[in-house]
């Protein structure tokens, strides 16, 4: 059993940033392909961005050039930095493994509006 807590959510915006995190309770992170999902009101969860273990990266395109997926092994640590941030993007945002095997967990909100 995998336990994640995601962070670094809150109010901001249109054209504003956001870092969020995903932290782990244990060190095997490297094991895995990591992605950050997002769910926004009435919409099926999605993918955004996912990492290999090596470090490559794919967006969904919607958030290409704005967002940034990134992963410190040695600290558990999964990010997502969100830039230019639109109202659309407004949803709560999960991390899991890419596929996601793992259960979901609280997710962190997301807001963008002025």
């Amino acid at each position: 059993q995998v336990q994640v807590v995601e962070s670094g959510g809150g109010l901001v915006q249109p054209g504003g940033s956001l870092r969020l995190s995903c932290a782990a309770s244990r060190n095997i992170f490297s094991n895995y392909a990591m992605g950050w999902y997002r769910q926004a009101p009435g919409k099926q969860r999605e993918l955004v961005a996912g990492i290999t273990t090596v470090g490559r990266t794919n967006y969904v395109d919607s958030v290409k050039g704005r967002f940034t997926i990134s992963r410190d092994n040695a600290n558990d640590t999964v990010y997502l930095q969100m830039n230019s941030l639109k109202p659309d993007d407004t949803a709560v945002y999960y991390c899991n493994t890419q596929p996601a095997y793992w259960d979901w967990a609280q997710g962190t909100q997301v807001t963008v509006s002025s």
